[in-house]
Order: structure tokens, then C-alpha cells, then sequence
């Protein structure tokens, strides 16, 4: 589990985080909504160390990150996995190298052992058959699934997903909500996702936190989302009438 306590996270005079508290259970897919600017990147950013925050707490299942030395941060950092936006994989490295970077770098498995993992990762996310390929060979959600295979590569605790599914088409965008899932359950990660997919919302939102101008605005899942007492929530999610007419099928 993650919690974060009263977070604040301030700019020279702009404040940008106000006052967040939040926990993420292990098990489950925990996404971070908001509207663009609303604070929910830099949110992310403070969790997983990129920025400090100005004030406040960030507990891994106890452990206070903001008060972490250089080195325990290391240690900690060893335990997450990371799936970008893009899927951001070297186009130089076969596939099976992509995957196995992580573990070339913090293991101390023999090359056999990294090799076997790798192919285990792959298997898991439908893909041995393509570890000799290389990026540019493959589709965009291809891309994503090796990311998501590096990803678990170390057998993270933690998993963060930056807008896993941007760029991707509905069908293949539901293929990625369903196999982060699917593994966030399977190994009992704590994941952390932020989207603007409301598919993904809707699909696979254990929990969901709802961010607006730096605050937290709503907490609930995907069973409560849809009618929610919430006018700025409502305003976000049902803003196409295609959801308005989603949302009608709830009430």
C-alpha cells in the first residue's frame, strides 16, 4: 500500500498540490483523473520521487519516502516498475534486450537466469513470439505490452502507468487496461495510474481519486463514479454526450 498525507507541492508562488491525502491498496488499480493542468502529474511525480513536495508525507506500506536518505531511496526505487506514456523502448535492443535491461542493471542473475525471466515476462503479456524483434516491427499496443513486460521484469511491489493506453485505439486500449489489471491482482502490486481514458475509468477503476485545481476533489470506484455527487466530477466524465448517455444508463 501507498498513502500520501496532507501533500503539498509548491511552485515560487504557485501552489500546485494542496493539501492530498490519499491511499492506494495493493491489489487493486488506484487511478488518478483530472482535468490537464490539475495537478495530477505533478502528483505522480512526487510520488515516485521525480519532485519533492513541499510539505507533507509518502508512505510504501509504512515507510516515509520524503525522509529517505539517497541510498534508501535507491532501495526503494528497486521495487517499482514503470510503464511511460510512450512505451519508450531503446529501437537498437531486440525485444528480449528491452525486457532484460532492468535486470542487466539492478540483478545479480547469471545471463541464463535474465534470459528465462525475460522470456517469462513476455510470455505472460503474449509476446515470446516476437522477442527477437525489434520496436519499429511492432504496433503501437505491441509496444506497450513489452513495456509492461520490462515493467514487471524485477517483480516490482509498485507499478505506476503514466497514461498507459494514449495513442492506442479503443479495442487495443481495453487489451492494456485489462492485462494491467490482470496483473496488478496477480502479483498484488500496488498500482498507480494516471489516465484520461474513461474506458479505463469505468473498466478497471478499483479505486479512483478525482483532482481539480490541486485538490482532491472525489474518492470512490468505478461503481460509484457514474453517479456521483460531484458537479465538477460529473462535468469531466460526462463531457461528450456519448457519456452523457452512458451515465443515464446507470441512473
Amino acid at each position: 500500500m501507498i498513502e500520501i498525507h496532507t501533500l503539498h507541492k509548491t511552485f515560487a508562488d504557485r501552489e500546485v498540490l494542496k493539501g492530498i491525502t490519499a491511499s492506494f491498496p495493493a491489489g487493486q488499480t488506484n487511478l488518478i483523473i483530472g482535468q490537464s493542468g490539475s495537478g495530477k502529474t505533478v502528483l505522480m511525480k512526487c510520488i515516485v520521487g521525480l519532485l519533492n513536495p513541499t510539505e507533507g508525507e509518502i508512505l510504501y506500506d509504512g515507510r516515509n519516502f520524503v525522509t529517505m536518505n539517497k541510498k534508501e531511496r535507491a532501495l526503494l526505487r528497486r521495487e517499482m516498475g514503470m510503464i511511460f506514456q510512450s512505451a519508450a523502448l531503446f529501437d537498437s535492443m531486440s525485444v528480449l534486450e528491452n525486457v532484460m535491461f532492468p535486470l542487466d542493471m539492478f540483478s545479480s542473475m547469471t545471463l541464463r537466469e535474465r534470459t528465462k525471466r525475460a522470456q517469462q515476462c513476455l510470455d505472460r503479456v503474449n509476446l515470446i513470439d516476437a522477442q527477437s524483434k525489434f520496436p519499429d516491427e511492432l504496433s503501437g499496443g505491441m509496444q506497450k505490452r513489452v513495456a509492461i513486460a520490462r515493467a514487471i521484469a524485477l517483480n516490482p511491489k509498485y507499478l505506476f502507468c503514466d497514461e498507459p493506453n494514449s495513442g492506442l485505439d479503443p479495442k487495443t486500449s481495453l487489451v492494456i487496461d485489462a492485462l494491467i489489471h490482470d496483473i496488478t491482482v496477480e502479483y498484488q502490486m500496488t498500482t498507480i495510474m494516471n489516465t484520461h481514458d474513461m474506458n479505463s475509468v469505468m473498466g478497471i477503476g478499483d479505486s479512483i481519486i478525482f483532482i481539480k485545481e490541486g485538490r482532491q476533489e472525489w474518492t470512490g470506484d468505478k461503481s460509484q463514479v457514474a453517479t456521483a455527487d460531484n458537479q465538477a466530477l460529473t462535468d469531466f466524465i460526462f463531457a461528450s454526450d456519448l457519456l452523457k448517455k452512458a451515465r443515464q444508463a446507470f441512473v
